[in-house]
């Protein structure tokens, strides 16, 4: 092992042992608190995010990963994916500290912004961070001015019309504009190495990788007629991190290896790379939040009243958390999020309209509605699935917690695993339930014949 992650870093649970029994432990743990300060928290399952990288391994065995920081930038996080061996793809100043101060070397980390603060740039010449994205000429100049010896990734635009969230209007190139940027490329005595492209999130229109593939291949030409040593590729990310999404990563992989096989065959010298985020921590982070207030509304709806007589009503439930924090997907993403009950409800016991929103005064901070839930009470815990991915770090002013506590844990099985760099034998799917058991980092619906976790020296 490389020494990122220690044992001292999360909870080692046996098998057997499950989401939902840790949870219990940590909610029971914070509503005895006398201090009460405690309105939200995270579990996460490290050993999923290990069960991803096999996965990744197996589906893109050509592709080298490196994780986005900004998508989950906590330290438990980064640590076990320096540890699997993964690159860093930084976004800014602050993030290129963090992955070093963990003792990330600056050959495993790309700057793919390609709109860069001046100081930004200042601070990856100073620390040896040499592979930086562009895809303009005003970009160009501030890398010439203050980086002249970085290693340039020219990013190209893509036709991502069906994305969720498209980029392609305020990062890339046309095709039209690559050869002109090449050239003041070269009159500038700046080397170009290769091509990104970034298909945005949740795009289901397979034929935009292929055509990606294909355009950064022209852009290759052009860099090697113009003397070039293009020999970076970088496909970017938007894969999705869930099970149930759409288009399936395992899709997105064939689709990806079919055109790579076409356009960038093996032995054709070039570097492959891909950027994930979502991928890697979606389904590994499991939120706890608190109910802090409550209020009963009347439905002032003349000649409709429930069995029992009484006037329909509807509950208005106050969360620790909110749209402007960790609930952000609601806003970004038309994220739906549906809660668990930490507690069991009896089949007798009734359910009423129900909504959630976040502490702020703001009308816009609703966190979910149009919800049948049982009477619940103050200081009762809600859980939510699926809550890795631009959550952790991303509380604000407004309100919510500052900083979200996150208790990481992880299987002794998958802790063998990272530790020998090995993949244990295939072991049946857990059943479906509402809570799973924590991730043991290998189960994989068909056997996995993976070698040794590629570990890259060096980006160049």
């Amino acid at each position: 092992m490389a020494g990122y992650l220690s044992e001292t870093d999360f909870v080692m649970v046996e098998e057997g042992f499950s989401t939902r029994d840790l949870l219990e432990e940590l909610t029971l743990g914070a509503s005895q608190a006398t201090a009460g300060d405690v309105a939200a928290f995270f579990v996460a399952d490290l050993g999923a995010v290990v069960r991803k990288h096999f996965c990744f391994l197996k589906c893109l065995p050509r592709v080298r990963p490196f994780y986005t920081v900004k998508c989950n930038s906590s330290p438990g996080v980064l640590k076990v994916l320096a540890e699997l061996g993964l690159g860093f793809s930084c976004a800014n100043k602050a993030e290129m500290e963090l992955v070093q101060r963990i003792g990330v070397p600056a050959s495993k980390i790309v700057c793919a912004n390609p709109c860069k603060q001046i100081a930004q740039i200042k601070y990856a010449a100073k620390h040896g961070v040499q592979l930086l994205s562009f895809d303009n000429e005003a970009e160009l100049a501030k890398v010439v001015k203050s980086h002249p010896s970085a290693k340039m990734v020219l990013c190209i635009a893509t036709d991502e019309s069906h994305s969720l969230s498209p980029l392609s209007f305020k990062f890339g190139a046309s095709l039209k504009s690559c050869r002109h940027l090449l050239e003041n490329a070269k009159r500038s005595h700046m080397e170009v190495v290769g091509v990104s492209f970034h298909i945005g999130s949740g795009c289901p229109d397979l034929h935009a990788y292929t055509q990606s593939i294909a355009d950064a291949r022209l852009v290759f030409e052009m860099g090697a007629e113009l003397g070039h040593g293009m020999h970076i590729l970088d496909l970017g990310g938007g894969f999705p991190g869930l099970e149930g999404a759409k288009v399936r990563f395992e899709e997105i992989a064939s689709v990806i290896n079919s055109a790579l096989d076409l356009y960038f065959p093996e032995g054709c010298g070039v570097d492959i790379l891909a950027r994930l985020g979502r991928y890697y921590v979606t389904s590994a982070f499991t939120l706890a939040v608190s109910i802090i207030a409550k209020k009963e509304v009347l439905l002032d709806q003349p000649g409709r009243e429930e069995e029992n007589g009484s006037t329909p009503k509807t509950i208005v439930y106050h969360l620790g958390e909110g749209v402007y924090g960790i609930f952000n997907s609601v806003l970004f993403d038309n994220m739906c999020p549906t809660p668990i009950l930490q507690k069991k409800s009896s089949v007798e016991q009734p359910l009423y309209s129900s909504s959630l929103w976040g502490p702020v005064a703001d009308g816009r901070d609703r966190v979910a509605e149009g919800l049948w839930l049982p009477q619940l009470h103050v200081g009762d815990w809600l859980v939510f699935e699926n809550m890795g991915a631009y959550t952790v770090g991303m509380a604000s002013p407004l309100g919510g917690t500052q900083t979200c506590r996150v208790t990481y844990a992880m299987s002794r099985v998958a802790w063998e695993a990272l530790r020998g760099q090995l993949l244990p034998a295939e072991q049946e799917e857990d059943a479906e339930g509402m809570c799973k058991p924590l991730s043991c980092g290998w189960e994989i619906t068909d056997t996995l014949c993976v070698g040794p976790v590629f570990t890259p020296a060096s980006i160049m």
